[in-house]
């Protein structure tokens, strides 16, 4: 299967058809998709040979001192074919500061996808991921 990676951030009928397949559609609310990747700092779309979308990475942060990858989905028919170590590849070389800047990059990974981000340069010394889900005060 040939691909292309693309430097942009995946539509919202992009991001939505591949959450699907990979069975993460009720990780997103559809209502603030589209404005939560308007919000991102940078993206990259895999695309195949007919234009649809197979794979995206997008990061969020403050864009200064902080990134963070985000959203880092292959689908299933392209899953083990490299396209995620090349998604994030080409989402590092976008945020890469100018000067003598340095840019925390951070994410979260399954476990099944830890060598891909070892192999680009990730680490986990003496650091734990730890995550909490805030919702709107009812009161």
């Amino acid at each position: 299967m040939s691909h292309r990676i693309l430097d942009r951030v995946a539509t919202p009928v992009e991001h939505a058809a591949l959450a699907a397949a990979v069975g993460w559609q009720h990780h997103f609310d559809d209502e603030v998709r589209a404005s939560s990747l308007r919000a991102s700092l940078a993206g990259v779309v895999c695309v195949d040979d007919d234009g649809s979308a197979i794979g995206m990475a997008r990061a969020v942060g403050d864009g200064l001192q902080y990134a963070y990858v985000q959203d880092v989905i292959v689908s299933p028919e392209a899953t083990g074919t490299g396209i995620a170590t090349d998604l994030v590849a080409r989402l590092l070389e976008l945020l890469r500061p100018a000067g003598d800047v340095e840019l925390f990059v951070g994410l979260f990974a399954s476990n099944d996808a830890v060598g891909v981000y070892e192999s680009l340069g990730f680490a986990h010394e003496g650091a734990s991921g730890m995550h909490q889900v805030l919702v709107a005060n009812t009161d």
